[in-house]
C-alpha cells in the first residue's frame, strides 16, 4: 500500500476512500459473538431512513458512540456496534400511495442512501449484524414476540407473567377463585361451569386475560391518512404529519397490557442510568396514584354505580356532584329524556375531541345528565354532570367532584352555580379552592378535627368496614393500543374462527405481506389489507386479521436480534444473550421518553418473566444528545413593493416580509445576489437596497434544521471539502453532546487546520518522513502522557469537545517542542484514532504497522510523567506581579528566596534597600515586601 504523504484537498478523499474500502474488505468491526474478553454493546436508536438522507444534526449521536466504540475497543473490549433501520411505517405508505411505487422499493433505496453517507463518515458499524424490521426474516420474531403476548396473563400474586395454559389449568381445578390477575372485570365462574363451556365460551373469558388482547376503544382516526394515531401523534385537533383532521371513533383494536407492569416500570428505573429528566417524564406518564375506589349508588336505578377514584377519599364531605367522561359507558342510561336536547349533541361533541386537546382546554364545558348519585355516607342527591375535562381513561372516567379542594371542580362550579363545601381549613374558597394536603378536617362527621393524613386513612377504613369503597393504587398509564390500519407494517399472525382470534402456529410464522395493487386506505376505518380476499379468506374457513402492528413494534426488542440475527430458530441464542444483554450504552433523541424507550423497557420485562432474556431492563445507560438546530438565513421585502433591503439598513415604520433564503447563498451573512435571482426568479427584477459598503446582508436566525427553512446542510458536501475526520471532530467541537447549538461552517476550517498541523509533526510539507527514534524530553513526553489521561477521562465522560480541545493544545505544544519522536507521536495516533479514524489509519501504516489501528491498545498513562518537577513562580513586590522565575518544586523555601532577590527586575524595584519581609509559598508565589 503506497503510503500518501501529504494531507491536502486532492488527497484526503484518496485517503478516506482507501480505509473504508481495507475495513469493508478486512471486517474490521465484526465482532465476535461470544469471546473471553468483557463486552461492550454501543447502541443507536436505529433511523427511520427517510428519502432525505441524513443532514448534518443527525450523525451527532452516531459520531459520539462510534467515537466510545473505537475507545472501548482499544480498552480491550469486545465491541458490539451495530446498526440496522427502522424500516416500516407510515411515511413509505404514504409516499407508495401518492406515486404507486411500492414502500419495499423506496425503503431500500432510503435505506442505501443513509448507509453510503455513514460508511463516508466512517462510522465503524458491524456490517454482519444490519437488520430491518420490514425484513421477513425480522418481523417473523416480532410476530413471534407478540403471539407470546396473546398466549400470557399477568399472576399479581407471583408478580409476573405466566402462560395462559397456567390459568387454564387453575380454572379446571378452582374455577376463577383465587385468581389474582391483572385482567378486565367479568362474573366469577366455578371449575365445573368452565369444563362445561363450550371453545368459544372459554376463548371470549380468556381475552380478559390475555396480555395482548381485543378491545373497542375509542381512538384518533384519521381518514385522509386512513389509520389510527396515537394520542402524541394529533396536536389540536389535526394529524402531525400532513395536519390532517382526527375524529374520535370506536374501533376493534388489539391492545397490550402494559398497565400490568406499571409497578416494574416504576421500580426498574432505580436500577438504570438514565437522564433524570427520562425517567421522570417516565415517572409521570404511569401516574402511580394512591388513593380509594369509593361506589356511588343512582338513584331510580339500582343496577347502576358510579365507581370514582380519588387521591383524597378525607374530602367525600365536600363531594356537591359527580362528573363523568362523555365516552364512560353509563351516560347513556343516566341521561334523562328531559335533558337529552342539550346533553346529547354536547357529549357528541366532547367524544370526537381528542385527549390532549380536552386536557390543554381553559375553558370550562359541561352538561347536566337530569340524573342523581347518592352520597354514599350522608345519603344526599350529588347532580351527575358530564364535562370533557374527564377523561375515560384516566382511573375510572368518573370523579366525585369536590370544588371547595380541586382547581378544576372549583371552576366548573363557579361557571354552573354548583354548592362549593369547606372541608379543610385553610383556605379561602371565594377565591379558589384549597387544595394541599395540609389542614384540619370540618363539616366531615366522624373526620372532623382529623388532620388531612390522619383523615385519609380513616376515610378508607370506613370505605371498607362499610362496603361502600376501598384502598386502592392506581396508575394514569393506559394499555397500548396496538393495531395501525396500514398496509405497511408487520402482519399479526392472528386468524379469527367464529368471531374468535386465535394465534397461527410458529412453524407458520412469518405471516408475510401479500402484493398488493393499491395502498389506498378502503374508506372503512380499515387496513387495504381488509381488499385482498385471497389472503384473508384461509381455505379452513378462518380470515386473517386485516390490521397491521404499529411502527414501535419492531423496536421495542430488535436490541436483542443484533447478536444473532442468521438465527432460524429463537430470536437470538442463549449464550449470545447472556454475553451481550444488555446494552452498555444506548444513544438518541428525549423525544422517545414514553413511546419507544417505555414500551422497549416493558417488551424486555415480559420477555424476562417468561425466560426468553437473562435481563429485565434492556439498556443499563441512556443518553440524550441535543440537537444541532440550522441557523436560518432571512431576508427581508417590502410589504407593499417588489423591493429588498439589507438587514443592517431596514427602515424604522416600514412593513417587511421577512423570507427564508437558501443559507449556500450567504457568506458571512453577506448574500450573493445573483444567486438568489436565479433561484427565486420571481424576484429576478426586484430592486435590492445594498449597504453602504455595497453589500446585501441577510439576518441569522436559529431554528430547526428543516428543507422548509433552506437551512439543511449535507454532510457529504462537507466531506468532500474537508473531509469526514474533520467533520467528525467539529460535531464534537461544537459543544457538549447532551446540548443543542446551532451549526456554523465557518468554524469548520479550524478543526480542519488542526489536523493538518497534525499530519506535519509526521510529514514535512514536501511530504518527507520526520519521525525518528531519539528520546524525548520530559516535556514531551509529560504533554502526550497528559493528554493520554485527559483523553480517555473525556471519553469515559462523553466529554468529546472537550477532548478536541486538548488534542489542538497538544499539536501546538509539541510543534513548539520540535517533537518528532516516535515515542511520543505513535501513542498519540492511537489515542486520536477514535476520533479521526482514517487519517490514524493511514499514520499507523506509515510507522509501519500492518494491522488496523482499531486492533491497537490505548497507551498505558504513566503518572510519573504528570508529576510535576517545576514551577513558574509569580514574583510579587509589594503586592504586584513584577518577574517570573522557573524553578523546582522541591527547592527549599531559604534557596527560593535567594533566587529571588538575585533576579535582576527584583533588584531594580527594590533599590537597592534590603527586604522588610519575604514570604515564600512554596508551589504558589513569592511575595517581596520593600
Amino acid at each position: 500500500m503506497e503510503p500518501i504523504r501529504q494531507y491536502s484537498a486532492e488527497t484526503i478523499a484518496q485517503l478516506e476512500d482507501r480505509w473504508q474500502q481495507y475495513w469493508d474488505h478486512h471486517q474490521t468491526y465484526v465482532a465476535p459473538k461470544t469471546s473471553d474478553k468483557p463486552k461492550y454493546y454501543v447502541l443507536d436508536m436505529f433511523p427511520y431512513p427517510s428519502g432525505a438522507g441524513l443532514h448534518v444534526g443527525h450523525p451527532l449521536g452516531y459520531i459520539a458512540s462510534d467515537i466510545l466504540a473505537r475507545f472501548k475497543r482499544l480498552q480491550g473490549y469486545n465491541v458490539l456496534h451495530p446498526m440496522g433501520f427502522d424500516a416500516f411505517g407510515l411515511p413509505a405508505e404514504q409516499y407508495a400511495i401518492q406515486t404507486g411505487t411500492h414502500p419495499a422499493i423506496t425503503t431500500e433505496r432510503n435505506i442505501q442512501t443513509f448507509l453510503g453517507q455513514m460508511r463516508r463518515l466512517g462510522l465503524g458499524h458491524d456490517p454482519t449484524t444490519q437488520l430491518r424490521t420490514s425484513d421477513p426474516g425480522f418481523y417473523r420474531w416480532t410476530q413471534w414476540v407478540f403471539l407470546r403476548l396473546f398466549g400470557a396473563w399477568y399472576n399479581q400474586a407471583a408478580d409476573r407473567a405466566e402462560p395462559i395454559e397456567t390459568l387454564v389449568g387453575h380454572f379446571e381445578r378452582q374455577g376463577s377463585a383465587g385468581v389474582d390477575a391483572h385482567a378486565d372485570p367479568h362474573d366469577p365462574f366455578t371449575a365445573q361451569e368452565w369444563l362445561a363451556w363450550d371453545e368459544p365460551s372459554r376463548q371470549r373469558l380468556l381475552l380478559h386475560y390475555r396480555l395482548a388482547y381485543l378491545s373497542y376503544d375509542f381512538v384518533n382516526w384519521c381518514p385522509a391518512l386512513g389509520t389510527v394515531l396515537a394520542n402524541e401523534e394529533v396536536k389540536d385537533g389535526v394529524s402531525e404529519r400532513g395536519g390532517h383532521p382526527v375524529e374520535r371513533i370506536r374501533m376493534r383494536q388489539w391492545a397490550l397490557r402494559i398497565t400490568a407492569y406499571a409497578e416494574k416500570l416504576l421500580r426498574g428505573l432505580d436500577t438504570i442510568d438514565w437522564p433524570d429528566s427520562i425517567k421522570e417524564q417516565q415517572r409521570n406518564w404511569i401516574g402511580r396514584s394512591v388513593g380509594a375506589r369509593i361506589r356511588f349508588n343512582v338513584q331510580g336505578q339500582p343496577e347502576a354505580v358510579v365507581e370514582v377514584f380519588t387521591t383524597r377519599p378525607d374530602t367525600v364531605f365536600g363531594a356537591t356532584f359527580l362528573v363523568l367522561a362523555p365516552e364512560h359507558p353509563l351516560v347513556e342510561s343516566l341521561v334523562t329524556a328531559e335533558a337529552a336536547l342539550t346533553a346529547q349533541p354536547y357529549i357528541a361533541w366532547a367524544s370526537n375531541r381528542t385527549e390532549r386537546e380536552r386536557s390543554a382546554e381553559k375553558e370550562v364545558s359541561g352538561v347536566f345528565t337530569g340524573s342523581y348519585a347518592v352520597h354514599p355516607f350522608t345519603g344526599a342527591p350529588l347532580p351527575i354532570w358530564v364535562a370533557d375535562y374527564v377523561l375515560v381513561g384516566y382511573g375510572t372516567g368518573a370523579i366525585m367532584a369536590v370544588p371547595g379542594h380541586d382547581e378544576r371542580d372549583w371552576a366548573f362550579a363557579t361557571r354552573f352555580g354548583l354548592p362549593i363545601c369547606e372541608v379543610v381549613v385553610g383556605g379561602d374558597l371565594a377565591q379558589g379552592a384549597y387544595s394541599t394536603k395540609e389542614g384540619t378536617l370540618i363539616n366531615s362527621d366522624f373526620l372532623d378535627r382529623l388532620a388531612v393524613p390522619e383523615a385519609i386513612a380513616r376515610a378508607i377504613g370506613e370505605l371498607e368496614a362499610r362496603g361502600l369503597g376501598e384502598g386502592r393504587t392506581t396508575y394514569r398509564l393506559r394499555d397500548a393500543v396496538f393495531s395501525r390500519q396500514r398496509y405497511w407494517g408487520e402482519p399479526f399472525p392472528i386468524v379469527y374462527r367464529e368471531g374468535l382470534p386465535y394465534g397461527v402456529p410458529d412453524d407458520e410464522l412469518p405471516v408475510t405481506l401479500p402484493e398488493v395493487e393499491s395502498y389506498q386506505p378502503t374508506g372503512q376505518a380499515e387496513s387495504p389489507l381488509a381488499a385482498v380476499t385471497d389472503w384473508v379468506e384461509r381455505p379452513d374457513g378462518s380470515v386473517r386479521e386485516t390490521n397491521t402492528m404499529p411502527g414501535w413494534a419492531g423496536s421495542s426488542w430488535y436490541f436483542f436480534r443484533y447478536f444473532d440475527t442468521g438465527n432460524d430458530s429463537a430470536l437470538a441464542g442463549p449464550e449470545r444473550l447472556k454475553y451481550w444483554a444488555p446494552v452498555d450504552f444506548y444513544i438518541g433523541g428525549a423525544e422517545h421518553a414514553v413511546g419507544h424507550l417505555l414500551y422497549a423497557r416493558f417488551w424486555t420485562h415480559f420477555l424476562y418473566d417468561l425466560g426468553h432474556v437473562p435481563v429485565a431492563e434492556f439498556a443499563r445507560r441512556l443518553v440524550n444528545q441535543g440537537m444541532i438546530q440550522g441557523v436560518s438565513q432571512m431576508v427581508y421585502k417590502e410589504r407593499n413593493a417588489n423591493v429588498f433591503v439589507s438587514a443592517d439598513s431596514l427602515a424604522a415604520g416600514t412593513a417587511y416580509i421577512e423570507i427564508h433564503c437558501d443559507v449556500h447563498l450567504v457568506q458571512g451573512e453577506v448574500l450573493n445576489l445573483e444567486g438568489f435571482r436565479a433561484w427565486r426568479p420571481e424576484y429576478a427584477q426586484a430592486q435590492f437596497v445594498v449597504s453602504a459598503d455595497g453589500k446585501f446582508r441577510t439576518r441569522p436566525q436559529v431554528e430547526k434544521m428543516s428543507k422548509s427553512k433552506y437551512n439543511v446542510v449535507n454532510p457529504d458536501t462537507l466531506c468532500d471539502q474537508y473531509g469526514a475526520d474533520t467533520f467528525r471532530m467539529y460535531e464534537m467541537f461544537l459543544g457538549p453532546l447532551e446540548a443543542s447549538k446551532p451549526w456554523d461552517t465557518q468554524g469548520i476550517t479550524g478543526v480542519h487546520g488542526f489536523l493538518r498541523r497534525f499530519w506535519r509533526l509526521f510529514y514535512d510539507e514536501a511530504g518527507q518522513w520526520r519521525v525518528q527514534d531519539a528520546e524525548p524530553t520530559p516535556a514531551m513526553l509529560k504533554q502526550l502522557h497528559q493528554t493520554l489521561k485527559k483523553v480517555a477521562d473525556d471519553c469515559e465522560r462523553l466529554s468529546f469537545n472537550t477532548a478536541v480541545a486538548q488534542f489542538m493544545i497538544t499539536v501546538n505544544e509539541l510543534t513548539k517542542l520540535g517533537c518528532q519522536h516516535r515515542a511520543v507521536l505513535e501513542p498519540l495516533v492511537v489515542c486520536l484514532s477514535p476520533f479521526a479514524p482514517h487519517l490514524a489509519e493511514e499514520l499507523w501504516r506509515a510507522l509501519g504497522h500492518t494491522t488496523s489501528i482499531v486492533h491497537a491498545q490505548y497507551p498505558t498513562v504513566e503518572e510519573r510523567y504528570l508529576v510535576e518537577a517545576e514551577f513558574e513562580y509569580p514574583i510579587s513586590v509589594n503586592g504586584k506581579v513584577r518577574a517570573k522565575l522557573l524553578l523546582p518544586l522541591d527547592l527549599p523555601a531559604q534557596a527560593v528566596e535567594a533566587q529571588v532577590l538575585a533576579l535582576e527586575e527584583v533588584q531594580r524595584w527594590m533599590g537597592g534597600s534590603a527586604p522588610k519581609k519575604v514570604v515564600v509559598v512554596p508551589g504558589r508565589i513569592v511575595n517581596v515586601v520593600v
